[in-house]
């Protein structure tokens, strides 16, 4: 070739010759034809080769310009007059088409002709270059955050089936793209990513000298039995992923867990943290819990509040009244999922409706499945008492007779509706947890509050009917859940505090003041904030306007603090950080922990565990990203698990059918109504 042999410039990595290395950059590609565009810079299906001599480029660049110039003339054939300008006069299936991938008509025609140097076409020429190669870049950089995000094995992009999925995206005037290579997923692609997520996570560490942030813990033991933890850093700017620890090592080993943790918090800064927030009341974590606040005096240590909310549900479904009606609705659920023909006829009664609703979060389906049994009695029933029933085979069964007779029993009703009345309650807390776009620290202390006089308003008051569950409540909440931030938050919340309902009782006037000696360590601005507190208290000032119901109900109390506590700056400051923080964990993003345990995995050499590294970080921070919709935290779940023990296994023998559980009994002569006077809710709605 003109003097120039292209194999003495790269050599072949395996005896198919199908992977040649160029000897300039190391650069691997499939042939030496990519070779050769490769060194002579030819965009396309290759990138251009940044160290090659000059000679060997301009030699090949030549010799592969000619051969697309012949290529052409081949194809357009002869013109109708010499003045027509050069066009493609071949059919949208010519295998011209399809071998120039990721070129327009434009720019391949203005690459097969030779155009004077400086001319007004050259330039045209050399911009639109410059623009097919910038979209080109983007379109890559798009496949490539799809891989990153999703965590898909890079080899997919080899699949024709994934080849086909990206063209039949194309439209019809345009040309197909290429997948990027193996190696352009793990360089280029990635080091631009990577550079980017940079700038993404660098604004929101910004953020956190006006809002503070808080740190979430998301842990798991893995197939390896590795105790694993990773990172997360919450706040109004987003939330973000720090880093993923194998701490296998340090199990048992309290005072090693308490300098890591001190390790995270100095490296995100003191005085940035507000609250540590863990996933699970056991184990490791209560044990750090427990000393955690005498060794970090800023940092708040509570525990997820949906976590907690689960703990709630099971605990309940656990007391005895509540577990045996829980029994008699699961008879129900398996009898219809086991048998095809009564299942489809419950289909066609309920309109295409699964009798069992399913839910992402465990202990809360059983109840949901109550709730929706029960909406449902007379479509059960009538389906109990239809033809297709009393012609079915199980209309002459043990079994179905069974089930029959538990949906036609007056009294199963009755304590169905109780339980769900008396637990739906706090399913609804936690899908408003679940689902939602603000902080919540200063709503959870009032909701939690009227969750629990929900519950006692459905069971009429009745204290052996509402107090055991107000126990299991009120003991999850104060060992675990409740921290002084709530009670600070529920004070500072503006459409909370100027409501006739607020109640200012010893343990959230305890709350404020620990957070204001934790969290501001200047005894002048403890003693600012005091005396700002009473212009607040008192609504002077500007917090007269704000106190309408208008500001303070329409705008997030963050921001009312912002508008209308520009006076009180101390103030101001300590409002913002607290009612800017969220009351839930890292189990809300429902983060995959594949990638975390694969980087975490010893026995790479330095630059694949780097590069394993950045795309972590990539992967993680792309999936918090992406996290916008309440939707994607929504507590109905899109199937059930068709081995989960609602649909297949047997129903206890010992389930009692006939429906007459002790406490259900609310039309029984003894009332039982608590005379204890107003409780904490009911207080707060005596005027301040």
């Amino acid at each position: 070739m003109d003097g120039i042999n292209v194999r003495d410039h790269g050599k072949t990595l395996d005896g198919k010759r199908s992977k040649v290395q160029c000897n300039y950059c190391a650069k691997v590609m499939s042939g030496f034809f990519r070779l050769k565009c490769h060194l002579g810079g030819i965009r396309g299906d290759v990138t251009p080769c940044e160290k090659a001599p000059a000679n060997v480029k301009e030699l090949l660049r030549n010799r592969l310009l000619e051969r697309k110039r012949e290529n052409i003339g081949k194809e357009v054939g002869k013109l109708c007059h010499p003045d027509l300008p050069l066009k493609r006069n071949s059919s949208p299936n010519s295998t011209s088409v399809s071998h120039n991938k990721r070129q327009n008509t434009r720019s391949f025609i203005t690459e097969g002709v030779t155009i004077p140097s400086g001319s007004k076409d050259s330039q045209t020429a050399s911009n639109d270059e410059t623009k097919e190669d910038s979209a080109s870049r983007k379109v890559l950089r798009c496949i490539g955050r799809f891989f990153y995000e999703t965590g898909l094995d890079f080899s997919a992009v080899n699949s024709v089936s994934f080849k086909g999925i990206i063209n039949a995206t194309l439209d019809l005037s345009q040309v197909e793209y290429e997948a990027p290579s193996c190696q352009e997923l793990k360089g280029w692609i990635l080091q631009a990513e990577v550079k980017e997520m940079q700038e993404y996570v660098k604004n929101i560490r910004k953020s956190w000298a006006t809002t503070g942030c808080s740190i979430l813990l998301d842990g798991w033991v893995d197939e390896k039995g590795r105790h694993l933890v990773s990172f997360l850093v919450d706040c109004p700017q987003g939330p973000m992923y720090l880093n993923s620890y194998d701490i296998s090592p340090f199990m048992g080993n309290i005072e090693a867990l308490q300098l890591l943790l001190e390790q995270i918090i100095e490296e995100l800064g003191v005085e940035n943290v507000i609250q540590v927030v863990a996933y699970s009341t056991t184990g490791w974590l209560e044990a750090l819990g427990k000393q955690f606040m005498d060794r970090c005096k800023g940092v708040f240590w509570t525990v997820s509040s949906s976590h907690c909310i689960e703990i709630m549900l099971e605990k309940i479904g656990m007391i005895d009244t509540i577990r045996e009606t829980l029994d008699k609705i699961k008879i129900i659920t398996k009898f219809i999922h086991s048998h095809a023909t009564v299942l489809k006829l419950w289909k066609k009664h309920a309109h295409g409706d699964d009798i069992i609703k399913p839910s992402k979060i465990r202990s809360a389906m059983p109840f949901m499945t109550l709730e929706y049994i029960v909406s449902a009695k007379q479509k059960l029933e009538d389906m109990f008492a239809s033809p297709e029933w009393n012609m079915s085979v199980w209309a002459s069964r043990v079994e179905g007779k069974r089930v029959a007779n538990l949906v036609g029993n007056h009294s199963f009703w009755v304590e169905a509706e109780i339980v769900s009345k008396a637990t739906i309650p706090l399913v609804r807390l936690l899908s408003l947890i679940l689902k939602a776009d603000k902080p919540l620290v200063g709503y959870i202390y009032e909701t939690m509050d009227q969750a629990k006089e929900t519950i006692k308003e459905e069971l009429k008051n009745k204290r052996s009917h509402y107090m055991p569950i107000w126990q299991v409540i009120d003991e999850i909440w104060d060992n675990y859940l409740h921290s002084p931030l709530h009670a600070a938050g529920y004070y500072l919340n503006p459409s909370l505090f100027y409501s006739s309902n607020f109640y200012g009782d010893a343990e959230v006037a305890f709350g404020l003041l620990c957070c204001i000696v934790r969290m501001v360590k200047n005894q002048k601005s403890q003693d600012l904030i005091s005396q700002q507190l009473d212009e607040y208290r008192n609504a002077k000032g500007c917090f007269q306007e704000g106190s309408a119901i208008g500001p303070r109900t329409t705008i997030s109390p963050a921001n009312w603090w912002s508008s209308y506590g520009q006076h009180h700056p101390e103030l101001q400051k300590f409002a913002v950080r607290i009612l800017s923080q969220n009351c839930d964990g890292a189990s809300k993003y429902g983060l995959k922990r594949t990638m975390a345990e694969k980087l975490l995995t010893n026995g790479r050499n330095p630059i694949e565990q780097q590069r394993l590294s950045d795309l972590t970080f990539v992967h993680y921070n792309l999936q918090l990203q992406q996290f916008k919709s309440p939707m994607k935290s929504d507590i109905l779940a899109e199937e059930v698990d068709p081995m989960d023990d609602w649909i297949v296994d047997e129903a206890p023998e010992s389930v009692c059918l006939t429906g007459d559980s002790s406490w259900m009994g609310l039309d029984s002569a003894e009332a039982d109504i608590d005379q204890r006077g107003p409780s904490r809710f009911e207080a707060k709605k005596e005027p301040r």
